[in-house]
């Protein structure tokens, strides 16, 4: 509370940014959020809105110049809410902007919101909640340890590799001193180990960072640990090695001493490039993203060409491609893969969890995705803290890496959405708390960090919060016999099933969405038909106790109808599927869509 310069300021207006209405009210400040709360209105219905922001969601603050109005404050959040607030007087405004610029910038860890939140749960619940993820219950899943791989204790005291997690899988045949050498000839340590096993034809996906090699550096340790990942998978003659970067970005890693591996030297590999751009370009892309959707009055022809030229799409499409590389190679060739960018935290973490979830059905539920985040996001170091702008950081190092892998399964979910566990609403509220600090779970950049700073004992798990919430996360398309049927998912990388995800990106304006998704439509009458059955229940009991018996029905109540029936039971013609946003592709293409239903009902 000492960084707050006024607690209170009335006479506050906040403006709608896509229209020129605004309400009154009164701001607060508190030592863990901005809220607003609009004065007693005339209009019932609107009354009393109240807009509650965390400190920590808070991406800037920007002080404009005095109007006659008053002072303008527009704040925009890392969950792409953007406010705009205008105070009456210019020193209330100064107050509270410099208070704001002091509580989003945290300069150390107890200042998050996780050390202070408290669900008022007990010691025992929240050990329960932080239990909830068992890493290695998982790889037990995947049917490691085995004959081929082992679990070693060689990081056990991070001294190999500070940002691994201690517990890593490596092939039987890696030695210690393989493992040290190979570590010592990898960016950050960070040697290769299995992030994933593919036990129906014992392919493995292993993970690592960029090697020190120069134009002609060599370790024979590390030529030692990939030829043991290749012999370990009996299926398969080679090993696929897959650089997340673009060509021209490694070889400038060269001239650094770094670089990639030279084919000469790695018997029995296969090298492939899937050109995925670096932590800066992705952050310049997001910002591109947000100025035009954020900009208005914008034409339909602006607002197209700044959605493409911003290149968002393109990356997440690249994200895409490079998984079902990785899947194709695993499932169809039976052959083990190592996947490597620079560090091994960000393109590396993006391809390997999306490939897995193209692979494993487990993936694609609720508890599963959570298990996959915890391995392939928090245990294997993905820098949180730094990518997330936890603390107050290098502004460099923060990039959606995250979101854009977030993306990718939205993605994916909406060309199968019968494959999948969780709702949209369930990536949203990750992606929300991921920014939030409100739980222990993606604090930090690694999991020594973490241990340092005794997340399970002072803070709670997102992960439990978001079981407790189950119900609300459910994707009423999921059918597990799709899954069972379909366990590895082939997406298409066309470029038009590539959507922009309107529900992340304009999730607080109200105005663009429609009155009713359909989504939301399934879960009403899922719920409203769950009553109807209950209170049936209820009444055969209460008539068998009077000795009554009921006449029974002959057709069974039928089901709730599907996507597919919601869609066509508009009176609307279908529109073609577009490159971006499903507008029509042409008019010629629009005529002759309209020309095949008139057939079609003329034939009806």
């Amino acid at each position: 509370m000492e960084h707050i310069r006024t607690p209170k300021v009335e006479q506050v207006r906040l403006l709608d940014r896509f229209s020129n209405k605004s309400i009154h009210g009164t701001l607060y400040l508190t030592a863990t959020h901005l809220i607003f709360v609009e004065s007693n209105s005339n209009n019932s219905a609107s009354a009393g809105q109240e807009v509650w922001i965390l400190h920590h969601h808070i991406a800037s603050v920007e002080k404009l110049s005095l109007t006659t109005s008053g002072c303008p404050l527009v704040i925009q959040c890392r969950n792409f809410r953007v406010v705009n607030f205008v105070i009456q007087r210019e020193r209330d405004c100064h107050d509270v902007y410099s208070s704001l610029l002091r509580l989003l910038r945290p300069v150390c860890y107890d200042e998050l919101y996780a050390f202070s939140y408290n669900p008022k749960q007990n010691d025992q619940q929240r050990e329960e909640g932080w239990q909830l993820i068992d890493l290695g219950a998982e790889f037990e899943r995947m049917g490691v340890p085995c004959d081929q791989w082992q679990l070693t204790d060689v990081n056990r005291d991070y001294k190999v590799c500070e940002t691994y997690p201690r517990d890593l899988y490596v092939p039987v045949t890696a030695s210690k001193p393989i493992i040290v050498g190979s570590s010592k000839f990898r960016s950050k340590g960070r040697f290769p180990v299995l992030t994933y096993f593919y036990q129906e034809k014992k392919a493995a996906v292993c993970r690592c960072s960029q090697p020190l090699s120069g134009f002609s550096a060599r370790c024979l340790e590390d030529e030692s640990m990939l030829q043991a990942i290749s012999k370990a998978n009996h299926n398969s003659r080679f090993l696929y090695v897959m650089d997340t970067r673009p060509k021209l970005n490694a070889l400038a890693n060269r001239a650094a001493g770094k670089g990639y591996e030279n084919e000469d030297n790695y018997s029995n590999i296969r090298f492939q490039f899937v050109g995925i751009e670096n932590i800066h370009v992705m952050r310049s892309s997001l910002q591109k993203l947000l100025e035009v959707t954020g900009t208005r009055s914008l034409s339909m022809s602006d607002y197209l060409v700044g959605l493409e030229s911003s290149g968002w799409l393109r990356h997440i499409k690249a994200v895409v491609d490079a998984a079902v590389f990785l899947t194709r190679a695993v499932t169809v060739e039976g052959a083990s893969v190592l996947v490597h960018c620079s560090d091994g935290w960000d393109r590396t973490a993006q391809v390997c969890a999306l490939g897995a979830l193209l692979m494993d059905p487990y993936y694609r539920t609720i508890k599963g995705f959570m298990v996959l985040i915890e391995k392939d996001w928090i245990s294997f170091g993905h820098k949180f803290a730094d990518r997330c702008d936890q603390l107050d950081g290098d502004p460099k190092e923060v990039s959606p890496i995250f979101t854009q892998f977030l993306e990718c399964v939205w993605q994916l979910t909406e060309q199968f959405p019968q494959a999948f566990e969780f709702s949209e609403w369930f990536l949203l509220q990750i992606h929300e708390h991921v920014h939030s600090c409100q739980y222990g779970n993606f604090l930090g950049n690694n999991q020594r960090q973490r241990e340092e700073l005794q997340l399970r004992e002072r803070t709670h798990s997102l992960w439990a919060f978001l079981m407790s919430e189950k119900q609300n996360h459910l994707n009423p398309f999921y059918s597990p016999a799709y899954s069972e049927a379909h366990p590895v998912l082939e997406p298409s990388t066309l470029p038009y099933h590539f959507k922009f995800w309107r529900s992340m990106y304009h999730q607080f304006d109200r105005s663009m969405h429609p009155r009713q998704s359909i989504l939301k439509t399934i879960l009403t009458l899922k719920e409203n038909s769950r009553k109807a059955e209950s209170t049936l229940q209820a009444l055969e009991s209460r008539l068998q106790q009077l000795g009554v018996v009921p006449v029974a029905t002959s057709d069974p109540p039928a089901p709730p109808p599907t996507r597919d029936q919601l869609s066509n039971s508009h009176s609307l013609p279908p529109r073609p599927d577009s490159l971006i946003l499903g507008a029509p592709i042409n008019h010629k293409e629009v005529q002759r869509h309209e020309e095949e239903n008139e057939q079609e009902e003329v034939c009806v």
